[in-house]
């Protein structure tokens, strides 16, 4: 019995010295021993069959490793299953104001813990762009584009290596992959 999986590569293909071809990495994650293993897009994301009994954050470990030893690249993987990522797009409380997808940023963190590290952020009034912090993501709202206000760019460095951003479109195609 397997777990559908989706794995969200921090750092790839920014720059060339982090490229990684995307058929490379389906070759990876089929060598470990993952099944149905698809890619999305040229930017690291992977959706994959794993042992049932293995959680994500084991096997996001383990390619996380391959890609270092095997590539030559140090990236920072997060894996969900497939439920997490319907529970991300489900907590998502812009969906009703967000009329853009491209523009909603969701920030999938490593460690739920991880999401102390927006209190301060939390706190404040960004309008006319928001911050949720939810349980496995936090949500910005970026209605004049993600690199024309501070919220996404503080809220990234608040969270170092301890998330990974996609935008909510790309969510979207993963979780239909995931569901397919």
């Amino acid at each position: 019995m397997s777990a559908r999986h989706v794995a969200l590569l921090r750092g790839v293909n920014v720059g060339r010295a982090k490229r990684v071809a995307m058929a490379d990495l389906r070759a990876l994650v089929a060598a470990l021993g993952y099944g149905g293993v698809r890619t999305l897009l040229n930017s690291g994301n992977v959706v994959y069959d794993a042992p049932a009994a293995e959680p994500p954050a084991a096997s996001a470990a383990r390619i996380e490793a391959a890609i270092a030893e095997r590539l030559g690249v140090r990236a920072r993987v997060i894996a969900l299953s497939a439920a997490e990522l319907s529970a991300v797009l489900a907590d998502d409380p812009f969906g009703a104001l967000a009329d853009d997808p491209s523009r909603l940023l969701v920030a999938v963190y490593a460690h739920a813990a991880d999401r102390a590290r927006l209190d301060a952020l939390a706190a404040r009034d960004w309008a006319p762009e928001r911050l949720a912090v939810g349980a496995r993501a936090a949500y910005l709202w970026c209605p004049d584009g993600i690199s024309a206000g501070q919220l996404a760019e503080l809220a990234m460095r608040a969270l170092g290596e301890g998330a990974t951003t996609r935008n909510r479109a790309t969510l979207e195609k993963l979780h239909a992959l995931a569901a397919g």
